[in-house]
């Protein structure tokens, strides 16, 4: 009864440490939970409560026996490179919004206005920290962060425990999900650009009808109110687009790759 206690404990410590790797790491930098305003803390309370309840499902998955020393610190780096990677692609996905941001503020003559953005620690746009911080906001509102830790746990189907992750399909996956937030950023933020060139267009018009027209006095304050009501008409629609690409996003790891 002893040596099997002891074996229990000994493997539940070892299955504990190698799933707390992967979901720490992938905790501290994943979107909402583990954003710079969100206290270390309450981060490490996260990772330690899912490890604690992941725990018993994934040790079926983890090698047996204990291998030795040297092999565990592998098997830990690994797992910690899987559990980064799965955050950056998260982290990735809704830096979609600030890239959307930034683009708008270009495009609504607010691009020279930086704000500090929370969501990255960081200066950014106003438009940025603002859909930023909104996004975070409806993930949790719409409880797509549970897709975010469902997604921890169908990364070990993807990444299995004790194999080497294939660092071309990493690199190739990571590429994949920096297009695809910049297309989702640069779609989002179609209107604006439409709304900019009709200005610009109309301002030139009207420069050539009217040579002692002031435009540039002109140009500027109204660009800017027509950003704010195409903003104040789209959010919602931005928004909806987003979490839509955010949940197919995640689904990957969900999914096993399928």
């Amino acid at each position: 009864m002893p040596e099997t206690l002891n074996d229990f404990i000994t493997t539940g410590v070892f299955a504990f440490i190698l799933t707390f790797v992967r979901i720490g790491s992938a905790v501290t930098i994943m979107p909402g939970v583990g954003d710079t305003f969100t206290p270390s803390n309450i981060r490490l309370f996260i990772a330690l409560g899912l490890s604690l309840v992941l725990t018993p499902a994934v040790t079926p998955m983890l090698p047996n026996p204990i291998p030795t020393t040297s092999v565990l610190f592998v098997l830990i780096t690994m797992e910690f490179i899987i559990g980064l990677f799965i955050g950056t692609i998260a982290r990735i996905l809704i830096a979609a919004l600030d890239t959307a941001g930034m683009v708008i503020s270009m495009a609504s003559g607010l691009g020279n206005a930086q704000l500090f953005n929370p969501g990255f620690g960081a200066q950014g746009s106003l438009v940025g920290a603002f859909l930023s911080v909104t996004g975070v906001v409806i993930l949790f509102a719409t409880n797509m962060h549970h897709l975010l830790f469902w997604g921890l746990m169908g990364s070990y189907e993807l990444f299995p425990v004790g194999s080497i992750p294939d660092a071309g399909s990493m690199a190739e996956l990571m590429t994949q999900a920096i297009a695809s937030a910049f297309k989702i950023g640069v779609q989002i933020s179609a209107p604006f650009l439409v709304v900019g060139m009709l200005l610009y267009i109309g301002m030139g018009v009207l420069t050539r009808l009217m040579p002692q027209v002031q435009i540039f006095l002109l140009a500027m304050p109204l660009q800017i109110v027509l950003s704010l009501i195409t903003l104040s008409l789209t959010v919602s629609a931005i928004f909806l687009f987003w979490i839509s690409k955010f949940e197919e996003g995640m689904l990957f790891f969900l999914g096993g790759g399928g």
